[in-house]
């Protein structure tokens, strides 16, 4: 399913909290899943398998599929799903050159030292094999962060060092997969204002816990708040549905 993400300082990752507040991620991964186009008897490699929703509708192509995640929580849901998941960490995967293809639905942006994550993808791959990815790109939740940055500065708090997120533009992850030794077949960004089904503080529970890690239960309470009311001229309706402003970059290339 490939979109529960890597931790940032105070992120944790639980399979019953993410399918109530997030279950449209794997939903919205269906098009990129289109693209990976799995094949019977290819093995292919689940980055941020999640919970599993996605690396099963993957499995019914015929392909062997093998998840990883850095959530024990996330890896035992997709167990029990009767999938090969494993915890692992994506700047340093155990596989050696073993892999048809490489996907991932929006975990990557968690993932800091893309380089790392990149040179790992390659190395696990075979020759000739290809990587398909959808994950947050620049721009992504632009509205959302600034509302968080805003908040947290309100309260003389700096935000720069708790941004959890790498959001690149096509010309850096194109630059990062050549220099990794991929030839990228296509790359770009996609605008695509997603509706929330549990409004925006049932997002920032899920996401934003790294803007407020180390902070009182009564002072996150307030960032939260000031955040929600900034958002809301922009991001929610008169009938009080919300919209996140998602930009994704997708991305397909080949060893």
């Amino acid at each position: 399913m490939t979109h529960s993400p890597y931790n940032a300082p105070g992120q944790t990752w639980r399979a019953s909290s993410y399918a109530h507040h997030a279950g449209f991620v794997p939903a919205l991964g269906r098009d990129v899943a289109t693209l990976l186009a799995p094949r019977p008897g290819e093995r292919i490699l689940d980055l941020g398998c999640g919970d599993g929703t996605l690396t099963t509708e993957l499995a019914k192509s015929g392909a062997t599929l093998v998840g990883v995640d850095a959530s024990t929580d996330m890896v035992d849901a997709a167990r029990t799903r009767g999938l090969d998941a494993r915890v692992a960490d994506a700047h340093h995967l155990p596989f050696d050159h073993e892999f048809d293809a490489v996907f991932s639905n929006a975990a990557l942006h968690w993932m800091f030292n893309h380089e790392a994550v990149v040179a790992s993808i390659h190395r696990a791959l075979k020759p000739g094999g290809r990587f398909v990815a959808e994950f947050g790109g620049h721009g992504n939740v632009a509205a959302i962060c600034t509302a968080m940055l805003a908040a947290l500065r309100a309260r003389g708090i700096s935000g720069k060092a708790r941004f959890p997120w790498f959001f690149p533009t096509v010309e850096e992850y194109r630059e990062c997969l050549e220099s990794a030794g991929f030839t990228v077949a296509s790359i770009q960004l996609i605008p695509r204002p997603t509706p929330l089904p549990t409004g925006m503080g049932g997002w920032l529970a899920t996401f934003a816990n790294p803007f407020l890690h180390g902070l009182s239960d009564d002072i996150r309470e307030v960032i939260l708040d000031d955040a929600i009311g900034l958002l809301a001229p922009s991001l929610c309706d008169s009938h009080g549905n919300w919209t996140a402003d998602y930009v994704r970059l997708r991305v397909k290339a080949h060893t």
